[in-house]
C-alpha cells in the first residue's frame, strides 16, 4: 500500500501543481501582453496608464489601466493572487511528497554528502528561505535603483544557489531546489510585495488621499521579475525526466544559460507586444544559451566524449558499505534493465541513464528498490514494452522483494 500510495499521492499533486502553475503563468504572460499593448488615447492618456481593445471567444473586450488607482472603486473587485499562492502551495507539498519523503532515493547522494533526510530537508527548506531573505534584501538596497543592476545581482544569486545546492544534494535533487527557490521568490513578491502594496494604494483611495507611486512602482518591478524568470522555472520543473540537463559538474552554469535564454526569449514577445518591433536577435541569443548547456551536458555520456575527443568515462562504483539487493534480485535487474540503466548504456539510442536512475550494481539497485517492485514489478511499465523479456516468474520475484532493505546479498 505504501508504493501505491506514493504513486498516486505524487500523481494527484502534480496533477494539482500543473494546473494552478498554468493559471499563474497564463495570468502573468497575460498582464505582461497587456501593459505592452496599452495604447493612449484622449480619454486616457499615457500618464493614467492607457488602454487597450481585445476580442476574444466572439466578444471584445475594453481594458484601462490606472497607473495608480481610480477615482472611484467598484463593489467587486478582482485579485489575481490566488494562482501564485496555489502553484506555490501545490509544488511545496509535491517537493516534501516525493524528495523529502523519499530523500534517500532522490535527494541525498553518498557521493556527494551523507546526510539524513531529516538534515537534508532542512538544508532543502533553509536555502529557500535563506534565498529569497537575500533577494528581497538586494531589492530593498542601493541597487534596486538601477533595474539592470540589479537583474545582474539576481541573476548572479540564483547560481550561488545553484552551486551551493549541488554541494549538499544529488544533481537531480540540486536542481530542482534550483527552481523551487525561483518560485518561491516569485510566490513571495506577490504575497509579501505586491499584494501589500495594492491594498495600501486602495486604503489611501478610500481615505481620500493620493496613493504613493512608489507602491505601483514597486510592485512592477516585482511583477516584471516573475515574468522573466516563469520559462527558467519551467525548464527546472521538467528537468527531472531529462538527466543530460542536471548531471553535469557544472550544472549550475547550465542554470545560468537557461537563465539567459528564458529571459531574452520573454524580452522579445514584451517587445513585440508592446509595438517595438521583434527583437529577433534574442533568439539567436536563447540558442546559443541552449547549444553551450548541450555542449556542457555532453561530457556526461560516452558519445558526448567521443565526439568531443575525451577520454571515455571511468566507471564510478558504490560507496563502499551500502546495502546491496539479494542476489537472484540483482541477477534480474543486470540482465533486463541494467543495459539502460547504467553509467554507460549499451541499449541504442539511449545515452545516459533515464531519469539518471543507475541499476548497475546491487546497491544501486537496492536503492531503488520501491521504485523497481512498482514499475516493474506491481505493473508492467519497465522494461518499456517488456523488450528485454522480463518473465512473469522474475516480476514475481521482484513483488516478493522484502519489504525491509537488507543489508547484505543472498
Amino acid at each position: 500500500m505504501d508504493g501505491i500510495l506514493m504513486e498516486w499521492g505524487g500523481m494527484l499533486l502534480r496533477w494539482v501543481h500543473i494546473i494552478t502553475g498554468i493559471a499563474w503563468i497564463g495570468s502573468s504572460f497575460y498582464f505582461m501582453h497587456i501593459d505592452a499593448a496599452l495604447r493612449a488615447t484622449p480619454e486616457h492618456p499615457a500618464e493614467k496608464g492607457g488602454e487597450a481593445w481585445e476580442v476574444h471567444g466572439g466578444g471584445f473586450y475594453h481594458v484601462r489601466k490606472y497607473l495608480v488607482a481610480p477615482e472611484a472603486l467598484p463593489e467587486e473587485l478582482m485579485w489575481h493572487k490566488w494562482e501564485a499562492y496555489s502553484s506555490w502551495i501545490s509544488g511545496f507539498f509535491l517537493l516534501v511528497w516525493v524528495y523529502y519523503l523519499s530523500a534517500d532515493v532522490y535527494l541525498i547522494d553518498p557521493a556527494i554528502r551523507q546526510i539524513s533526510p531529516a538534515m537534508a530537508a532542512v538544508y532543502g527548506m533553509g536555502g529557500l528561505a535563506l534565498g529569497w531573505i537575500v533577494y528581497d534584501f538586494l531589492c530593498r538596497s542601493a541597487v534596486a535603483k538601477s533595474d539592470v543592476a540589479l537583474a545582474t545581482v539576481g541573476f548572479a544569486l540564483i547560481i550561488v544557489m545553484a552551486f551551493l545546492f549541488q554541494q549538499v544534494f544529488s544533481a537531480r535533487g540540486a536542481f530542482i531546489h534550483t527552481g523551487a527557490l525561483m518560485a518561491t521568490i516569485m510566490t513571495a513578491n506577490v504575497f509579501l510585495v505586491i499584494i501589500p502594496n495594492q491594498r495600501k494604494v486602495i486604503a489611501s483611495l478610500l481615505k481620500g488621499e493620493q496613493p504613493n507611486p512608489a507602491y505601483g512602482k514597486t510592485g512592477k518591478q516585482r511583477s516584471t521579475h516573475n515574468n522573466y524568470l516563469t520559462l527558467p522555472v519551467l525548464f527546472l520543473m521538467i528537468s527531472g525526466h531529462y538527466p543530460l540537463s542536471y548531471s553535469s559538474p557544472y550544472a549550475y552554469v547550465v542554470v545560468g544559460l537557461v537563465l539567459v535564454a528564458g529571459a531574452v526569449v520573454r524580452y522579445f514577445y514584451n517587445e513585440r507586444h508592446s509595438g517595438r518591433g521583434n527583437k529577433w536577435w534574442a533568439w539567436l541569443v536563447a540558442a546559443l544559451a541552449i547549444w553551450t548547456a548541450i555542449w556542457i551536458s555532453m561530457p556526461q555520456t560516452s558519445g558526448g566524449r567521443e565526439i568531443m575527443g575525451l577520454s571515455d568515462l571511468q566507471p564510478v562504483d558504490p560507496i563502499a558499505g551500502l546495502p546491496k539487493s539479494p542476489a537472484k534480485v540483482a541477477d534480474v535487474i543486470s540482465t533486463r534493465c541494467a543495459m539502460c540503466h547504467a553509467q554507460m548504456p549499451v541499449w541504442p539510442g539511449i545515452s545516459t541513464a533515464p531519469k539518471g536512475v543507475r541499476l548497475d550494481h546491487p546497491e544501486f539497485i537496492e536503492r531503488y528498490r520501491d521504485e523497481i517492485r512498482m514499475f516493474a514489478g506491481f505493473t508492467r511499465a519497465m522494461p518499456p514494452n517488456n523488450l528485454t523479456g522480463m518473465t512473469d516468474e522474475e516480476r514475481a520475484l521482484i513483488r516478493a522483494w522484502g519489504k525491509t532493505r537488507t543489508s547484505q546479498a543472498d
